[in-house]
């Protein structure tokens, strides 16, 4: 039953990560749409902080989801 939970926590994990990546883009694109230069630039360094965090971490999950499924398979078979 634990295992249901874990893989139900990286799943959730990895959606938040989503959610904040496309808040992210969000983020920029509206940068974009602003007058004064210094909010543009603190917005658009910003937006690809989001961004670029967001994403290692989905690559982390994702990593991390693979390995377990790997492992799980090599052991049930061998």
């Amino acid at each position: 039953m634990s295992n249901l939970f874990w893989w139900l926590r990286q799943i959730i994990l990895v959606s938040v990560g989503a959610f904040f990546v496309y808040f992210g883009i969000r983020l920029l694109i509206s940068a974009y749409e602003l007058n004064d230069p210094f909010t543009f630039l603190m917005t658009f360094f910003a937006s690809n902080f989001v961004i670029l965090i967001s994403g290692t971490l989905i690559i982390g999950f994702v990593y991390r989801m693979i390995t377990v499924y790997r492992e799980s398979k090599n052991s049930d078979s061998g």
